[in-house]
């Protein structure tokens, strides 16, 4: 392809685009320059149609290379390894923004790669990527009725700021990316500090003015280098075979679907498939091992479709903005230190609670400067959840995507470190799955952490809402979809947060768009559904976090050292440190500048800890009370450890307040005493009374 190179300028900033420069041999390729940023992104597709498939088989790969950012792999063998969990969030949006823009009977294999080549801080590869895969795609071959084009959006006191540089990020209270054609927007994902819905809607809208002028420039570079659109062999029903398949079985296929139990009702409907699948044994030899599974899902979704958009029935007997039943439970497990179930009709999610010392902060390899993760969240979605026999594997691209949705629904409510100096990890484990389970382990997971004694802001609750549309335009939505309203809709609108505003979005599509209209009547609906599910759902079994962390986790106290004196509590070689932490059975952690975390089981233990270290930064005073271990016992009285290296005695006089004949009638060596300090003489010697502390 002959070179070609086009610029323009993007949220204020230098955009290239370059064409011909690599990638000869692939159906589409470009390179994307924003500011100092690169990405090179390449797109090809297989010559034949899959025959195996009843799916559009597309795969998006997001490659950050370190050598981008001036890093070596911190891995022992040096060199990139699977996706960062970053990779893949970025690499599930550009699927979710291009994928509906595609034919949707195209059985051919369609690969995209965005390779980040070099980033600066400020200037998004995320962002440069999803450009890149529109102009790439746009110019190639392949069929695509792009272009889709993204762009972030952050908001600084109110001020809303697209495309935010590293520094704006770190002030923003929002953390959003659209996608969208010239029309309508195409994908949605956001983590916010509790925005109003009005103000999210303007940050979207704002956006879309943004692409739509960036849409207008990857068309001009089309239209100067793009290649004729491939003629695919579209996959055809014949009408005559699924007239015949309507006619022998849409009544049963209508009543399997009014099944509330979604076991049930697929058993149903298989049984509706073996029976076809002997009726037309000679068809099926001729148009394919999968016409019936094909037909009878255009027919559910046929049915499905005209009961919510003509009649405003559901399969389940609801209405079209109600909820499913409701319940939750915590506090089942022992030994963990927060659980809980939430349950939505059929989907049943658990979630735990573990706490653990900051140094216990879940590193990071990547590109940007976020070297550290102190809240986790996972989400398992093991095959039982749907009544499949799976072997279990590693998470998939679904599971990192909906525990990153939980975790930035979440994350606004998480106490800092200094108010809680814990790492805090939450895994949320779908039970049972009949539909918006990532929107229940939010809500299991506001329970849990509140039973774990976790000091959240406020409470978090997600909701999802779906979509019917006509093609003059006409749409329903239905608020808390399941399994069917999702198949066989064009929307999973999913929203997370509290009852002041928005913490989360994640929105997936599957026609050509939302309007603005859609939007606003989402979030109306969201809201108030959020209010409800806290209100009424999540209050009454837990109205705030638990006072203190339970018996079974770990206590934590801190105390701040002084630069100078950290080198006196940590000790030669460490052995000050590592004695204390082992009589006493606690970890402690020193950070460089001063702030010391003293983490154990038992809470005396800590507390004790706490002493010994008040002790060695600061000379005892008169009238402080100080925790020490005996260690020698003379007939006048028992001499005292307060802090290593520093001894203090109590004389037998000052034991008790009866009179003590012997020292080892009160005392022996290894007992913990606190006692109050009553002198220090011109030598610097400590006179205890236990006594006096009692």
């Amino acid at each position: 392809m002959e070179y070609n190179k086009y610029s323009t300028k993007f949220a204020g900033r230098n955009l290239v685009v370059e064409i011909g420069k690599t990638g000869c041999l692939a159906n589409g390729s470009c390179w994307v320059r924003y500011e100092n940023t690169t990405v090179m992104v390449h797109v090809t597709m297989a010559r034949k149609q899959r025959e195996d498939v009843d799916f559009f088989p597309l795969s998006v790969e997001y490659e950050e290379k370190l050598y981008s950012a001036g890093k070596i792999p911190g891995s022992f063998i040096k060199r990139e390894g699977k996706p960062s969990e970053n990779a893949i969030l970025v690499a599930r949006c550009i699927d979710r923004s291009i994928r509906p823009f595609f034919p949707k009977d195209l059985k051919n294999d369609v690969s995209i790669v965005a390779t980040v080549l070099s980033t600066d801080i400020d200037n998004s590869p995320e962002i440069c990527a999803m450009l890149g895969v529109a102009v790439a795609l746009s110019i190639s071959d392949i069929p695509w009725n792009g272009p889709i084009v993204g762009a972030s959006v952050g908001l600084i006191n109110g001020n809303i700021i697209l495309n935010p540089t590293q520094k704006e990020r770190k002030m923003s209270d929002l953390d959003l990316t659209v996608a969208a054609s010239s029309e309508k927007i195409a994908m949605i994902e956001a983590g916010a500090n509790e925005v109003d819905e009005k103000t999210m809607l303007n940050c979207i809208k704002t956006a879309h003015e943004e692409i739509k002028k960036i849409i207008e420039f990857v068309n001009e570079i089309k239209k100067e280098c793009g290649k004729e659109k491939i003629k695919y062999l579209p996959f055809i029903i014949p009408e005559d075979f699924f007239k015949a398949i309507k006619e022998d079985c849409e009544e049963e296929i209508k009543s399997a679907l009014l099944e509330k139990d979604k076991y049930i009702r697929d058993e149903k409907i298989e049984e509706i498939k073996e029976k076809l699948n002997e009726k037309y044994e000679e068809r099926i030899e001729e148009l394919g091992a999968n016409i019936i599974e094909t037909v009878i899902y255009k027919l559910q979704k046929e049915i499905v479709r005209k009961w919510l958009l003509e009649e405003g029935k559901r399969v389940d007997g609801r209405e079209m903005n109600e909820i499913r039943p409701l319940s939750c439970e915590i506090d089942f497990l022992p030994v963990v230190h927060g659980c809980s179930i939430f349950k939505r009709g059929q989907t049943q999610t658990m979630s735990v609670v573990t706490l653990g010392a900051l140094s216990e902060e879940q590193k990071l390899d990547g590109l940007d400067e976020n070297k550290f993760k102190r809240y986790i969240h996972h989400y398992n979605f093991p095959s039982y959840s749907v009544g499949e026999t799976k072997i279990g594997r590693a998470p998939g691209r679904r599971e990192i995507g909906h525990g990153a949705l939980a975790e930035r629904a979440l994350k606004p409510v998480i106490p800092s470190s200094e108010e809680f100096p814990y790492t805090i990890r939450v895994v949320s484990e779908t039970i049972t799955s009949n539909g918006s389970t990532s929107q229940a382990s939010i809500c299991s997971s506001t329970l849990a952490l509140m039973d774990a004694g976790v000091p959240i802001k406020a409470k978090v609750a997600g909701i999802s809402c779906g979509l019917i549309t006509k093609e003059n335009g006409e749409f329903k939505t239905m608020l808390d979809i399941q399994g069917l309203e999702d198949f066989f809709g064009d929307m999973d609108f999913k929203v997370g947060g509290t009852k002041k505003g928005i913490t989360a979005i994640q929105v997936d599509v599957k026609i050509d768009g939302l309007s603005y209209e859609v939007i606003e009547e989402v979030f109306e609906k969201t809201k108030k559904a959020r209010i409800h599910i806290i209100d009424d759902i999540i209050s009454p079994i837990i109205d705030s976090p638990r006072k203190s962390v339970k018996e079974c986790a770990p206590k934590i106290a801190t105390i701040l050292i002084p630069l100078d004196k950290i080198k006196d509590v940590i000790g030669s070689n460490g052995k000050v440190i590592q004695k204390i932490s082992s009589e006493n059975n606690v970890k402690i952690e020193i950070q460089e500048q001063g702030n010391a975390y003293i983490l154990g089981q038992n809470l005396e233990d800590v507390e004790n800890v706490k002493d010994i270290i008040k002790t060695i930064i600061k000379n005892p005073q008169i009238g402080d009370i100080l925790s020490g271990v005996v260690t020698k016992i003379m007939p006048f009285g028992a001499f005292v450890e307060i802090a290593p290296g520093k001894e203090g005695l109590i004389h037998i006089s000052k034991l008790d307040f009866n009179r003590v004949e012997k020292v080892e009638d009160v005392l022996e060596i290894g007992d913990r005493v606190k006692a109050k300090v009553i002198e220090i003489d011109s030598q610097g010697r400590v006179n205890l009374s236990r006594k006096d502390a009692i």
